[in-house]
C-alpha cells in the first residue's frame, strides 16, 4: 500500500482521501516512510517535524470524516523549500547564519499551500540564498540526483525535485531567478513551471518592484502544476504587481488539439550558447512529436541579444539589494558565489542600470515581434546532463570554458530576463539513462495555453512515469 501511495500523483492522492480509499494518516505514513528509505542517498529532505505532521494528519481525517467542504490538497503530505518562510519550523536557506531560524510566518506561497489543505512535514534542500542551480551548502550538504545519486539534482530547488523524482512527495513549491525550477526539473525528469508576472505574487522584502525571481510548483505531471496553480494564483494586496491570469483558469481542460501551433525552435538560443551534443540528441528526437501532433515546428528564436545584460545586471542589483548588508556584516561566512554577485551589484553605476533597462525594453520589443509570429519557443531547459555532485559548479561544456557559475544556466537565464512563463517538460534520456527536459515558452499570459502544450507532450511521451531505481537504497 506504501508504494502504491508515493506513486500517485497529487490530484489522484487528494481524490482518493476525498473519497476515504487512503486516509491522511495512511499517506502520511508512505510519505514518511519514503523519507526513511530513500533521503539517506539523496539527502533532499534537510529539517522534518514528524509531531506536528502527525496532528495535521490527524486533523485532516477528522475533517474528512465530518462531511465539510475539503480543500483541492486536503491531506496530501509535502515538504517546502527551504528558502520559503515557514511559521514555527526552521528555516535555514542554506545558511551557517540562519542554521537554527525559525521563523514566526508563512511566506505567501507557503500559506497558499497551507489553505489547500496540504499537510506540511519538513523543508528540502537548497543551495546557500538559493545563489546557482547545484543543491550543496555547509548546513546540510549536498543533494544528490535520484537518477544518478553521485550527480547533482540541480538547483536552486533541487531538493524539492529529487524529492519528487524520489516518491516521497507528488508536489513541492519552488522558486526561480535563473533556471531554479527548470533546472532541477529538467536533471530529474519532473516539471517545473516558472508562471508570468504576477500570477503568483511575491510578497515584498525589501524591493516591492523586483521582477526576475519568480515563486511556482514543481510536480511530476503537468495536471498537478495546474492544480497547484490553481491554489497559488490570485492577486495579493500587498504586492504591486497585476494578476494577469485567474486562478479558476487553471481548472479548466488541458487538453486541445495542437493542429496549427507553431513552434520555433533552437539548439543555441540563437547566441552560440553551447549545449551538450547528448541533451541535444534527445531533444532533437521529440520534436517529431510536436509534429505528429499537428503543430510545425522550424528552426527560430527570439533574439535575445540583450538578454545577458538584462539578467546580469538585474541579479546583481537584486541581490545586492538582499544580501548586502549579510555580506558586509558576515562576508566570511557567505559562499564565495554570493559575495561576487552582491559585489557586480555595488559596483554597477548609473550608466549601467539605465543601459540594462533600455536593454529590457529591447528585448520586449524583439519576444514581441517573435511571438507574432509563433506561438512557442522551445530549447534546452538544461545545457548538460546532471554533473558530478562534488563540483561547486560545471567549469566548460564541450570544452567551450566558463568564466563564471551562472554562465553553464543561460538556457534558463536568457529565457528569465524575458519574464516571460517557461515550462520544462521530461522529453527523454541519455544513453546512460540520465533525464533530458524540453524548455517551453510562451508569450506573458499565456500561462494556461502554456500548461496545455506541455500536457500534450507529456501524454504523448510519458517520460514523466519513468521512476528511477531505488531498489538497492537499503532501509
Amino acid at each position: 500500500m506504501s508504494d502504491q501511495i508515493t506513486e500517485l500523483s497529487a490530484s489522484a492522492l487528494a481524490l482518493a482521501i476525498r473519497r476515504r480509499e487512503v486516509s491522511a494518516n495512511e499517506a502520511l505514513d508512505a510519505h514518511l516512510t519514503q523519507i526513511d528509505r530513500i533521503n539517506p542517498r539523496i539527502n533532499a529532505i534537510v529539517t522534518q517535524d514528524r509531531e506536528a505532521a502527525r496532528r495535521l494528519a490527524v486533523a485532516a481525517d477528522a475533517r474528512t470524516l465530518s462531511g465539510d467542504d475539503l480543500p483541492p490538497l486536503h491531506g496530501v503530505p509535502m515538504t517546502h523549500k527551504d528558502t520559503h518562510v515557514t511559521a514555527g519550523l526552521r528555516t535555514t536557506f542554506g545558511s551557517p547564519l540562519f542554521a537554527d531560524h525559525v521563523p514566526d510566518h508563512d511566506d505567501l506561497i507557503i500559506e497558499r499551500f497551507k489553505a489547500a489543505g496540504v499537510v506540511t512535514t519538513g523543508k528540502s534542500n537548497v543551495p546557500e540564498f538559493a545563489a546557482g542551480s547545484h543543491t550543496f551548502n555547509e548546513v546540510f550538504g549536498t543533494t544528490t540526483n535520484p537518477y544518478g545519486p553521485s550527480l547533482s539534482a540541480g538547483g536552486s530547488s533541487g531538493g524539492a525535485a529529487a524529492a519528487l523524482a524520489a516518491r516521497i512527495q507528488s508536489i513541492s513549491d519552488g522558486s526561480d531567478m535563473g533556471g531554479s525550477l527548470r533546472i532541477p526539473a529538467s536533471f530529474c525528469n519532473v516539471v517545473g513551471f516558472r508562471p508570468s508576472l504576477g500570477v503568483i505574487p511575491v510578497q515584498p522584502s525589501r524591493n516591492a518592484w523586483s521582477w526576475l525571481s519568480r515563486s511556482g510548483p514543481l510536480a511530476r505531471e503537468v495536471t498537478d502544476i495546474a492544480l497547484a496553480m490553481s491554489v497559488l494564483a490570485g492577486p495579493d494586496a500587498v504586492t504591486p504587481y497585476p494578476n494577469p491570469v485567474p486562478a479558476r483558469r487553471f481548472l479548466e481542460p488541458l487538453q486541445r488539439d495542437l493542429t496549427g501551433l507553431v513552434i520555433g525552435w533552437s539548439d543555441d538560443f540563437g547566441l552560440g550558447i553551447p549545449v551538450q551534443r547528448e541533451v541535444l540528441r534527445v531533444l532533437h528526437q521529440q520534436l517529431q512529436v510536436f509534429e505528429d501532433l499537428g503543430a510545425t515546428v522550424e528552426q527560430a528564436a527570439p533574439d535575445l541579444r540583450d538578454a545577458d545584460e538584462v539578467f546580469s545586471t538585474v541579479r546583481a542589483f537584486d541581490f545586492a539589494l538582499s544580501y548586502g548588508d549579510l555580506v558586509a556584516r558576515h562576508g566570511d561566512k557567505i559562499k564565495p558565489e554570493v559575495r561576487w554577485n552582491v559585489q557586480r551589484g555595488l559596483a554597477l553605476n548609473g550608466a549601467d542600470v539605465v543601459s540594462a533597462a533600455l536593454a529590457r525594453t529591447r528585448l520586449a520589443q524583439k519576444t514581441r515581434i517573435f511571438f507574432d509570429r509563433y506561438d512557442v519557443f522551445a530549447s534546452p531547459a538544461a545545457q548538460l546532463l546532471p554533473f558530478d555532485a562534488a563540483l561547486r559548479f560545471p567549469t566548460e561544456i564541450d570544452s567551450v570554458p566558463f568564466e563564471n557559475y551562472l554562465e553553464w544556466m543561460r538556457s534558463a537565464c536568457v529565457v528569465s530576463a524575458t519574464g516571460l512563463p517557461a515550462l520544462c517538460v521530461p522529453a527523454g534520456f541519455s544513453e546512460s539513462g540520465l533525464p533530458v527536459g524540453l524548455q517551453l515558452v510562451m508569450d506573458h499570459g499565456q500561462d494556461v495555453e502554456l500548461l496545455r502544450v506541455g500536457y500534450c507532450f507529456e501524454q504523448a511521451t510519458r517520460y514523466a512515469w519513468q521512476a528511477p531505481d531505488l531498489r538497492d537504497t537499503g532501509s
